[in-house]
């Protein structure tokens, strides 16, 4: 069976698969990252489940991983292969498209006892990949053109066009969570202030709950508890954090025309909680605008790893296109 490594590197913890071509789930496992013991053991945290990926796919299949594709967060340099920059992970500029392609290839020695040569290996964007993920195979199955909003710690996006995501001219294409909703607003870690981050993700609402409620250790979660039991404190909180998702949506449907807008993250887990009232608020802001689909995403918490894999079966293609 032919498949590729798929994994996502998250703060705290990795999730991956081996993924076949039509994009199915073979085999799926998780990892912790590490970071507790710095930057040099989490990139060898990356490269020891790599291999053990691998591992795992030749005993199963009784061949190697062709590619491997891998999710990472913060600062990317995609056709380089380099993760220039994680705040969580505490990695500058390090080559990870070429480490991990030396470890792969050094588990399958040559005839002569050599290693063979490092196999393709493509480097994304973890949010940009669960976009990828979700209109492929996602929320987005057979969407021409839709933005996909992830609602986490802070607030990021990918957009997609005909199957693919549009990364930008310098890989920063999708980044709604740095729209300013609120001119004047909190200050965001970005150095801007009012970004559509520091009032509508989950850390935001935590932050407004928490203050709100007087309990410091309330969180998103609670928020939304309380807003289904019919708390008007809760509510103010989330309404707040509603209309501003909703200018920021308004804002990338006037420029980007999206049918469909694909919300995932933490916050989405709230439901039709969140759902309901976002779409009413973005229909009472359009004008001349077409309403798009608002939907949440379907692929969860796995959407990042099998992103990765999908780009390491559209490298191969690229690198081996079939014969005419």
């Amino acid at each position: 069976m032919k498949h590729v490594i798929a994994l996502d590197v998250g703060g705290t913890g990795m999730k991956a698969a081996l993924l076949a071509q039509d994009g199915s789930v073979l085999f799926e496992a998780r990892r912790p990252t590490g970071r507790e013991h710095g930057t040099d053991a989490v990139v060898a945290a990356i490269l020891d489940f790599a291999a053990d990926l691998a591992t795992e796919g030749r005993d199963r299949f009784g061949v190697a991983p062709l590619a491997a594709g891998v999710a990472v967060p913060g600062t990317i340099d995609e056709r380089n292969g380099i993760a220039v920059y994680s705040a969580n992970l505490g990695w500058r500029d390090l080559p990870l498209r070429k480490l991990l392609g030396e470890r792969l290839a050094a588990l399958a020695p040559t005839k002569g006892g050599g290693s063979s040569a490092p196999i393709p290996v493509a480097l994304g964007h973890d949010v940009r990949s669960g976009g990828l993920a979700e209109g492929r195979i996602g929320a987005g199955r057979g969407v021409g053109r839709f933005l996909f909003i992830a609602l986490g710690t802070g607030i990021a996006g990918a957009i997609g066009i005909d199957g693919r995501i549009e990364a930008g001219a310098h890989g920063y294409g999708g980044e709604i969570g740095h729209v300013v909703v609120r001119p004047g607003g909190p200050e965001c870690g970005c150095g801007a202030r009012g970004c559509l981050e520091t009032l509508a993700s989950a850390s935001a609402v935590s932050r407004s709950w928490a203050a709100a409620s007087g309990d410091p250790d309330a969180d998103a979660a609670s928020c939304a508890a309380a807003v289904d039991a019919g708390d008007d404190r809760a509510r103010a909180v989330w309404q707040g954090a509603v209309d501003a998702l909703a200018d920021g949506i308004v804002l990338a449907q006037s420029l980007l025309d999206p049918s469909t807008v694909i919300v995932g993250g933490g916050l989405a887990e709230a439901g039709d909680t969140l759902f309901t009232p976002l779409r009413t608020a973005i229909t009472e802001r359009l004008t001349f605008q077409m309403p798009p689909k608002v939907v949440p995403a379907t692929l969860k918490d796995t959407a990042a790893s099998l992103g990765a894999g999908l780009l390491a079966w559209d490298l191969l293609a690229e690198t081996h296109p079939p014969r005419p």
